[in-house]
């Protein structure tokens, strides 16, 4: 491709960037907060993209960028390539999570039974527009269970292995430090497990979704069943130089095991998790993952095609790449254009006249 840099006009350029940031007016730490307490679902979508967890952060990127989901998750990624990696998370085990959240759309008895948590599932989508005439909308209060469910709930596929209905896969151990960083290192083909799977906890959720929900209609391989889905809080534990390893604090992530039947007695797992809570994330995701091994090559749910699609960065940068000047590029085609109108003119003329048949 081929680009003419942008010179001059250094005036009419600062005076856009005014323009844009006037309309979003002045930013402060109370607006900031306000957008984390408003839309703390939009807010995870934002730092599951940027591979962050940082709610403050996210807020402030959605408020910089006006809400332009791809801008505000570029200034997150920007932001943390900038700091120090202090340290290496122990790794975390599924039925270590404080659950909020677990479902199965497979099995209506489960065991440590189906926890609702917060949802909209079963609920009316109304409008409420008598806020816009003054009224205030206060949900109802939260009613706490006379008997709580555990915190921590057992991993459902171990129960799926147990009844033989999975196979189990390899053990590998491989050290904390030494499992791959897509954020380091870059994404090549095929690629491997640990990289698949980061690739789509990163993902475009718009992205996930589309090639999803294709898969979903029919054309994947394997019809999707939500095996087991969770919305969770994951503990972080680090080592301190002195060895001793202490928790960080928690973060918010989601999870979702994709079920569907494989071969003649067995089940295949699809898997996807990511940062904050998305459950329509990860059940997309689950389902590319599911679809992945058995996708014809070439295919839209084949790795190569949906990891490198849904990645939002790149992909928005590139679709947004052509509104630079291409100036040469398509001169280049006009004058292509041009002369192979010239060349047919030409040849109209040479051509002699026929007489018509009698």
């Amino acid at each position: 491709m081929a680009y003419v840099a942008a010179r001059g006009g250094e005036r009419a350029i600062e005076q856009s960037e005014r323009l844009y940031r006037q309309g979003l007016g002045a930013i402060d730490a109370r607006r900031v907060a306000e957008i984390g307490r408003a839309l703390p679902w939009l807010v995870d979508r934002i730092m599951g993209e940027a591979s962050l967890h940082a709610p403050d952060l996210a807020a402030l990127a959605l408020a910089q960028a006006g809400g332009d989901l791809y801008e505000a998750v570029l200034l997150l990624r920007a932001w943390r390539t900038t700091q120090p990696r202090l340290a290496v998370a122990e790794p975390l085990t599924q039925d270590g999570l404080f659950v909020h959240r677990r479902i199965s759309a497979a099995f209506k008895d489960i065991p440590g039974g189906q926890i609702l948590g917060p949802t909209l599932d079963y609920s009316h989508r109304i409008l409420r527009t008598e806020v816009l005439e003054g009224e205030r909308f206060a949900p109802d209060p939260v009613e706490p269970a006379a008997d709580p469910a555990p915190a921590r709930q057992p991993l459902l596929a171990d129960w799926l292995r147990a009844e033989g209905l999975v196979a189990t896969p390899a053990r590998q151990e491989v050290a904390k430090e030494d499992i791959p960083d897509l954020t380091r290192e870059p994404l090549l083909f095929p690629a491997g497990r640990a990289h698949r799977l980061q690739s789509l906890a990163r993902a475009d959720t718009g992205g996930v979704l589309a090639l999803g929900y294709a898969a979903m209609r029919g054309y994947g391989p394997a019809h999707p069943t939500v095996n087991e889905l969770r919305l969770a809080e994951a503990e972080v534990r680090v080592s301190h130089p002195r060895g001793t390893v202490f928790s960080a604090g928690r973060v918010k992530v989601s999870q979702a095991e994709i079920a569907a039947k494989g071969g003649t007695d067995t089940i295949d797992l699809g898997f996807s998790a990511t940062l904050g809570w998305n459950e329509v994330k990860v059940i997309a995701g689950g389902t590319l993952d599911l679809n992945a091994a058995k996708a014809e090559i070439g295919s839209a749910l084949e790795e190569e095609f949906f990891l490198y699609h849904t990645e939002p960065v790149e992909a928005s940068g590139f679709c947004l790449h052509f509104k630079l000047p291409h100036y040469v590029t398509f001169q280049s085609a006009l004058d292509a254009l041009r002369g192979a109108r010239q060349a047919k003119a030409a040849a109209e003329v040479d051509e002699p006249e026929r007489e018509p048949a009698e």
